[in-house]
């Protein structure tokens, strides 16, 4: 049955997901010494996009009007497999952790799709180094999970931090967590566009990641992806701030509330590591996807001898 507390988490990610990019733009703003946007800016956007009629290019197919939609569904299904505040998630079995990186590969697979059936070389251009990129972070991403999973003996995300948040308590492994946080925050910064991998925004053309893809996309459809990509922000810090403060305050709704408030910590995070370093050079974001894999692998191995 599920819990009020996961449908909850559920209904917290749709309100305030946007509100993380605030954050971060906030922090940016700061370390600038200027006021930056107001808190709210990223729902006046998607209201004013939303207002707005989407324009189709006579090049395209169905499949370029399909990929927002598509993109989003694969967004609120990876948000109903993530755990939150100690709770189960909405749905959970044993496996759904591939269920859980597949559909963010799906997701990412209707992104390129889009792109690529523009027939714009410098979409295509984007495409592909989001392609190469992602087939980087998707194995480091992979690893750590089925690492977390031969700790916890549960192939369920669900199972895998409720595990994880005893142990730690307890004690157990608890310094060795950081290789796997650090893999994913790395992780995190890739898969959200994010510097020093990319930054959303720029639009120098030899540059641009993610955001050339979604250059033809306006109005509506435009709207969808930047919410869809709000809530990636949110589902993958979940992952993060799962493993950094397990959630043991003894009441449910604390654990909410104090979840919420990590991933808002996170945000900070991010709005500082982007203050303060510059974006790296196309040929050195592999180094930076490899040295994931690696921290991963390094996860694994431990808890692989310790299990033994």
């Amino acid at each position: 049955m599920i819990s009020p507390v996961s449908i909850s988490s559920v209904a917290a990610a749709l309100i305030l997901s946007p509100l993380l990019r605030s954050i971060i733009n906030r922090t940016k703003a700061g370390f600038a010494g200027r006021q930056g946007p107001p808190w709210l800016q990223p729902y006046y956007d998607l209201i004013k996009l939303l207002r707005k009629g989407a324009v189709y290019s006579r090049t395209t197919t169905w499949i370029f009007r399909a990929s927002p939609v598509a993109g989003l569904t694969m967004a609120l299904g990876a948000l109903c497999l993530t755990p939150m505040g100690g709770e189960n998630s909405v749905l959970h079995f044993e496996g759904d952790l591939l269920l859980f990186a597949y559909m963010l590969g799906l997701w990412r697979f209707f992104t390129i799709l889009a792109a690529m059936d523009t027939g714009s070389s410098f979409e295509g251009m984007g495409a592909s180094r989001e392609a190469f990129y992602s087939a980087l972070a998707e194995p480091a991403l992979l690893l750590g999970l089925e690492g977390l999973a031969l700790k916890a003996q549960s192939a369920s995300l669900s199972g895998i931090y409720a595990a994880l948040e005893n142990s730690v308590s307890a004690g157990g492994h608890a310094a060795t967590l950081i290789f796997i946080m650090l893999a994913f925050l790395i992780i995190y910064l890739t898969e959200n566009a994010r510097i020093p991998v990319d930054d959303p925004t720029t639009h120098l053309e030899l540059t641009m990641i993610h955001e050339v893809m979604v250059l033809d996309h306006c109005g509506v459809d435009l709207a969808i992806i930047e919410y869809a990509g709000a809530l990636k922000l949110w589902i993958l810090g979940l992952l993060i701030t799962g493993l950094f403060v397990p959630i043991q305050a003894g009441a449910t709704w604390l654990n909410l509330g104090a979840s919420i408030l990590c991933l808002f910590l996170l945000a900070v995070l991010v709005g500082v590591i982007e203050s303060v370093m510059a974006r790296f050079k196309l040929v050195k974001i592999p180094q930076l996807l490899t040295g994931a894999f690696v921290l991963a692998a390094l996860w694994g191995v431990w808890i692989a001898r310790t299990q033994l």
